[in-house]
């Protein structure tokens, strides 16, 4: 098992390696500078910037300079924010990931229950009823969801009833949190229940399974000690990356619910070309999807031994 761990924690770090350096060229590659705003500056002004930044220096030495800082724990200074891009990451994520939490939770615990209930009842109406809940969720973006959850259950429901249980925007109580977390939830759960849907039936049609029905084993036994364990790896499979994908999704989700997360510092550096804050949030999303990763692929090992074993052979 420590093989194992040891191998998949350097590939990771392999991994943001690669991903430091592409950020850094991918940056040097945009047209312009992050000086080119609405005022104009004179030549010696940005000259004297450049230098501040170090954007004057060759692009090699820029590089060492950023590879340096990065293992370090520094990202840079905004030049929009002027505040060191660490410190506002730092400031807007916990709010963006208590939502990607709350939505990755809903969407994994209805998403696989979905999917069983669709396997075991296959053809009934609570199959064609739970496919299309997921075609639908798979089908509309989250900003239409969050915008219908919007306009129905916080502005409708007022009119109706005259009670506000569901605020049009914010993120200060329980009931704020509810709406942004199920419109980010929804197609991630449709994709969720959909791929646990066929991993039940693969399963259900396996022989050790027919062989506890010939045993007399109740249904539910079948299903909860033979069934689920084995049909939930494909889930976890794809857990690190709809983790990724729900925390880069969730900017939108934050600008239409007023959410101060991380979405509305990387939108306003993509429009001003503040180049150090984009390639901050950039790296710490890409690090953030490695570690998800990794996490997964240790849960695989400890949930499928056979992993663990294979590793062992190599």
């Amino acid at each position: 098992m420590a093989g194992y761990v040891l191998k998949r924690i350097g590939y990771s770090l392999l991994t943001i390696l690669v991903l430091v350096a592409l950020t850094f060229f991918m940056m040097q590659l945009l047209p312009g500078d992050p000086f080119i705003g609405a005022k104009a500056i004179d030549e010696s002004t940005k000259a004297m910037l450049m230098a501040k930044y170090g954007l004057d220096k060759p692009v090699w030495q820029q590089f060492i300079m950023y590879v340096g800082n990065v293992f370090q724990g520094g990202l840079g200074v905004s030049t929009q924010y002027k505040r060191p891009v660490v410190d506002i990451i730092a400031e807007s994520f916990p709010y963006s990931f208590e939502l990607g939490i709350r939505a990755l939770i809903f969407a994994a615990v209805m998403g696989v229950l979905l999917g069983i209930v669709a396997a075991v009842k296959r053809g009934t109406a609570w199959d064609t009823g739970s496919m299309l809940i997921a075609m639908v969720g798979v089908s509309v973006p989250s900003f239409i969801v969050g915008a219908l959850l919007q306009y129905f259950f916080s502005v409708k429901l007022f009119q109706w009833t005259g009670m506000r249980l569901f605020p049009v925007t914010g993120w200060t109580t329980e009931m704020s949190k509810l709406l942004p977390a199920f419109a980010l939830s929804f197609g991630t759960l449709a994709s969720i229940s959909r791929l646990m849907r066929s991993s039940t039936l693969d399963v259900l049609s396996s022989d050790y399974v027919k062989t506890a029905k010939a045993k007399g084993l109740s249904q539910a036994k079948i299903i909860w000690r033979h069934v689920v364990r084995n049909a939930i790896m494909p889930i976890v499979t794809v857990l690190g990356p709809q983790a990724a994908a729900i925390l880069t999704g969730a900017f939108v989700v934050e600008k239409i619910f007023g959410i101060p997360g991380m979405g509305r510092f990387f939108v306003n550096s993509i429009n001003s070309r503040d180049y150090t804050l984009i390639a901050g949030t950039t790296l710490f999303y890409g690090a953030f999807l490695v570690l998800a990763n990794l996490v997964v692929d240790l849960l695989y090992g400890v949930i499928d031994p056979r992993i663990r074993l294979s590793g062992r052979k190599e």
